[in-house]
């Protein structure tokens, strides 16, 4: 297996985990009778922790959509190397880096490093384009 399936399969697991996390965070801060339940009605925001890790799931929902199509845009047309490779563990790596940040709540240095997934999904789209 290619470094780039390896680390697009490891990000599968990671939004796997953004997910528990996210879901037993909200079953905290609203219950689980709630979480177990229809969801028929509106309900509260999340606030704190358990906000800042469904943003977190989202955002990530958002960049994995890509991150695998270039993965596998790269994988179909055999277009490996130097640059697919970094761009595949940087995406990766922020991304991990990400949750914790996102979910402590801290400034700048959170946005620095969603910078950076961006940049692993940009290194793929020019390794396509110079193939």
């Amino acid at each position: 297996m290619t470094v780039e399936l390896r680390m697009l399969v490891f990000s599968v697991v990671l939004g796997i985990v953004q997910i528990v996390a996210a879901s037993h965070a909200a079953s905290l801060q609203r219950g689980y009778r709630w979480t177990a339940g229809p969801r028929d009605e509106g309900a509260e925001p999340l606030r704190g922790a358990a906000g800042r890790l469904e943003r977190a799931l989202r955002n990530f929902l958002e960049t994995f959509v890509l991150f695998a199509a270039v993965v596998l845009a790269a994988h179909a047309s055999e277009t490996h190397g130097a640059l697919t490779e970094w761009g595949a563990r940087l995406y990766f790596w922020a991304r991990v880096a990400y949750v914790p940040l996102y979910a402590a709540g801290v400034p700048i240095v959170r946005s620095l490093v969603w910078n950076v997934v961006t940049i692993g999904i940009l290194l793929f789209v020019a390794a396509l384009f110079l193939r």
